[in-house]
């Protein structure tokens, strides 16, 4: 499977504070590594088991270890939002655990930084055939991350609400998208149409939420070669529509602090009828409400476009820290969890598609809505224009306080787009 990957792309190729000590003292490269028999123990950080099904990602490292008696596998599983604020850190010190869950968001400073090491040298060493890769994240023309389950955002779709709000069928366009919203939030209690979370302590609501309306219309929020383009009229279109949203009460409150995980678990108790999220979010809605009738769609877009939807879509990438004593280990691995049968288990329990391109998920045994998906994204295209980007969480900073600007009656579309794009272009040289 070979992803379309956005412009950019083209260019540039909450834990407990017992959890967060264990966490950073596990995190040094260094510590941990060879045992006196001449095993090499590698410490491998990432929020993928906080979303897996109970056990299923330890069966597939223990298969790794039955197969590498001398590579023991130490786990450090937190949430995202945990495991993104420990790397950070980590990154900063240079002190990154052996083995590293990226997001795409992340690599350009990482590598800039010097904390996650040059693969395409490491795949060379191994001769490494990397044309099975669906894709590879560069910096420079050098590798940095190689996505290893893809993800994208679909439209989630409550269907008691949508039915109980005389919605008949899920909305393909903006304008049917903003009456569906607007019937539910008019149907009582404290139910809203939509979640939108723009924390800008953790601002991938800009990417996930705000940007995928863009992007479903083939729009672009850069121009062909790769700069800031907030002022065009698409992306003005784009945040007038949000605001319209919001202008109509249809979004839930506490859009301002809130965060994607408030967003899953208001979608999951019943209190908003629609959400953008990713299809890893599948295992943890059916956990925590095994009665719920839901379903996934394909993004709204423009009341008058025809053509190909983008669709956002996330990585579980992976990295090998530049400070890792053992990165010949490390990469052995990381090519284990990109070998086609590996990365097709481990793609079908996760609800996502395999980073190997030769791998197929199963679908017999993976959640229907896993199908549907499937057949979504091969009618569009996965976008998102902020992986590769540098200081990209700076940049949907920025831009989601100025939305916040805008929702809340402080600055004007124009005036914040302006703003956008004047920080934007100050970082994207």
């Amino acid at each position: 499977m070979v992803f379309r990957v956005s412009r950019l792309s083209r260019l540039v190729g909450a834990v407990t504070a017992a959890t967060t000590v264990a966490f950073v003292a596990a995190c040094g490269a260094d510590e941990g590594g060879s045992d006196g028999d001449g095993t090499v123990t590698l410490e491998f950080a990432q929020w993928w088991g906080a979303e897996l099904p109970a056990g299923e990602f330890d069966r597939i490292i223990d298969e790794f270890t039955a197969q590498n008696p001398n590579i023991e596998i130490e786990l450090l599983s937190a949430p995202y939002a945990s495991t993104k604020q420990q790397l950070l850190t980590g990154a900063a010190s240079k002190t990154l655990p052996d083995v590293v869950g990226l997001d795409g968001a992340w690599v350009n400073d990482f590598a800039k930084q010097g904390a996650i090491t040059d693969l395409s040298s490491l795949m060379a060493d191994a001769d490494y055939d990397d044309s099975q890769l669906a894709s590879q994240i560069q910096i420079d023309g050098s590798t940095y991350m190689i996505p290893v389950v893809n993800f994208v955002y679909p439209l989630f779709v409550n269907k008691e609400l949508l039915a109980e709000a005389g919605v008949a069928d899920v909305p393909t366009t903006r304008g049917e998208f903003l009456d569906a919203a607007t019937k539910i939030s008019s149907s009582g209690g404290d139910v809203k149409g939509w979640a939108l979370p723009l924390d800008t302590a953790v601002p991938n609501g800009i990417q996930n939420d705000v940007m995928s309306w863009l992007w479903a219309s083939g729009g672009s929020m850069l121009t062909d070669d790769g700069k800031p383009n907030l002022t065009s009229p698409e992306v003005k279109n784009t945040v007038e529509y949000v605001k319209s949203l919001n202008d109509a009460d249809v979004i839930a409150p506490g859009t301002l602090t809130m965060k994607e995980q408030d967003k899953v678990e208001k979608f999951s108790n019943g209190q908003i009828g629609m959400m953008i999220d990713s299809l890893a979010h599948i295992n943890l809605i059916r956990e925590n409400q095994p009665d719920m009738e839901f379903e996934v769609a394909a993004l709204p877009a423009e009341d008058s476009y025809t053509g190909e939807r983008g669709i956002p879509y996330a990585s579980w990438g992976i990295g090998i820290s530049d400070s890792s004593e053992h990165k010949a280990e490390a990469f052995k691995f990381v090519s284990y969890l990109m070998s086609q049968e590996t990365n097709a288990q481990l793609s079908t329990i996760a609800n996502g598609f395999p980073g190997n391109k030769n791998a197929e998920p199963d679908f017999d045994s993976s959640d229907p809505l896993f199908r549907t998906a499937f057949e979504i994204y091969q009618q569009g295209y996965p976008a998102n224009e902020f992986v590769g980007l540098p200081k990209s969480e700076d940049l949907m900073r920025s831009f989601a306080e100025q939305l916040q600007l805008v929702l809340t009656g402080g600055a004007s579309v124009d005036d914040a787009l302006g703003a956008a794009q004047e920080n934007w272009s100050s970082v994207i040289e």
